[in-house]
């Protein structure tokens, strides 16, 4: 089963021949490996490059155990380097290798070599190149299959890729499984297995049921306000846990963020024109495993979609923030107060910025009213949108505000400018 990745496809096009190191970072099992070493190797080969000046070194791979050493490493690429054109260098799970960092920076050093790595969770993280490669790397981070990109290898109908992807998520390997008993004890497995091992691995966590138990508060909370206070004096209340603190909370939470397995969107005010730093919330980076996380047991579509269109936002390379929009309103006695209304997403790239709003069904005027009330307070320029969770072609309103079908808006990023 081929799965075209565009995105990232094109990410490494243009960092070609750069003079850094792509280093491909995200989860476990969200195809970083197929993305260089199928791909991209397709990809140089049709442009040309002769199949001995892409070197492969997968270090997966129990046969090439040699390769971690880094002075054999680089003495077999030095034997493999016959002249004078350029080399494509591609080490699968480089942190395998001692002293990867010492090791790379001598690799790069050559004239006539473009390196490309991978590397795991544990070792790897954004916070780990940031220190490690400073000024000389250059990331690229893969998130699990857009739904359009699911879509290229589902069979089925729309409708039904649509449950499924918002059920199991979007790892490739998702799509090769049959029965959904198989695909949510591979996700369970792989949770407990791979993910949480990497982050107890990096961090020895010494309270790991507490730990397990705020994943799964944070699976149960997305596209809700997380407060880290109101979230330790839980665990004091109801598990009797002092030694649980917000401090404790926020650490947790980091961990799971470098890990690839969250991600947060800071709270905007829009008119203000600043960020508020309270109450963010977070989005999972795949709904498959939030989902196993939880057993199965929480799968409410609007929530869901959410998740979705965030992470649909940030693969299109958008900044992605949470709006907040204060009016003054009259209340019952007819005194003025002052009201907070939320727009679901604020993203921004360049110059260019939308304003999204997430609405699973709109049945009738009241609602649509409702969703829109946000938005209507902003007067500025820029797009103004309304998704809602079933077919609909797009349409606008008289005061410009925009209604689209989820699934329209997914398989074709240009309808944003529509």
């Amino acid at each position: 089963m081929k799965i075209e990745r565009p995105i990232y496809m094109q990410q490494l096009v243009d960092s070609k021949d750069n003079g850094l190191i792509k280093i491909v970072t995200g989860l476990r099992r969200v195809g970083k490996s197929y993305l260089l070493k199928t791909l991209f190797k397709e990809y140089l080969l049709g442009e040309g490059i002769r199949k001995n000046h892409v070197l492969i070194i997968d270090l997966e791979d129990r046969r090439n155990k040699a390769f971690r050493d880094p002075d054999y490493l680089l003495d077999w690429v030095d034997a493999q380097m016959k002249d004078e054109e350029q080399y494509y260098i591609i080490i699968d799970e480089v942190q395998r290798v001692d002293e990867f960092v010492d090791m790379l920076g001598t690799l790069v050093g050559k004239e006539n070599a473009d390196v490309y790595v991978t590397g795991s969770n544990s070792h790897f993280l954004s916070s780990d190149i940031a220190t490690e490669f400073r000024g000389r790397g250059d990331e690229i981070h893969v998130w699990p299959l857009t739904f359009k990109e699911f879509m290229t290898a589902y069979e089925g109908d729309v409708i039904d890729g649509w449950q499924e992807y918002y059920t199991y998520g979007g790892l490739p390997k998702i799509l090769s499984i049959k029965g959904d008993d198989k695909k949510a004890t591979y996700l369970r497995n792989l949770y407990r297995t791979v993910y949480l091992s990497d982050i107890y691995e990096r961090h020895e966590i010494e309270n790991k049921p507490e730990f397990e138990e705020l994943v799964r508060i944070l699976a149960s909370s997305i596209g809700s306000p997380v407060n880290p206070t109101n979230l330790a004096n839980t665990f004091k209340s109801v598990k009797r846990l002092n030694n649980i603190t917000d401090k404790t909370i926020e650490t947790y939470i980091s961990y799971l963020t470098d890990a690839f397995m969250i991600e947060k969107s800071e709270r905007y005010d829009i008119k203000g024109k600043k960020y508020v730093g309270t109450t963010p919330k977070y989005y999972f980076k795949d709904l498959g495993l939030r989902n196993a996380i939880l057993s199965f047991r929480q799968t409410e579509e609007n929530h869901l979609m959410e998740n979705v269109i965030y992470n649909e936002m940030r693969c299109r390379g958008f900044l992605v923030d949470v709006g907040n929009v204060n009016i003054r309103v009259k209340n019952e006695k007819g005194e003025w107060q002052r009201v907070t209304l939320e727009v679901d997403f604020v993203c921004n790239l360049g110059s260019r910025r939308y304003y999204l709003q997430s609405a699973y069904r709109l049945p009738d005027e009241e609602k649509q009213k409702q969703e829109k009330r946000s938005l209507e307070q902003i007067k500025d320029s820029f797009k103004k949108i309304v998704i809602v969770g079933e077919r609909m072609k797009l349409r606008r309103d008289d005061n410009g505000i925009v209604l689209m079908g989820v699934y329209e808006f997914l398989k074709d990023a240009t309808l944003l400018d529509a």
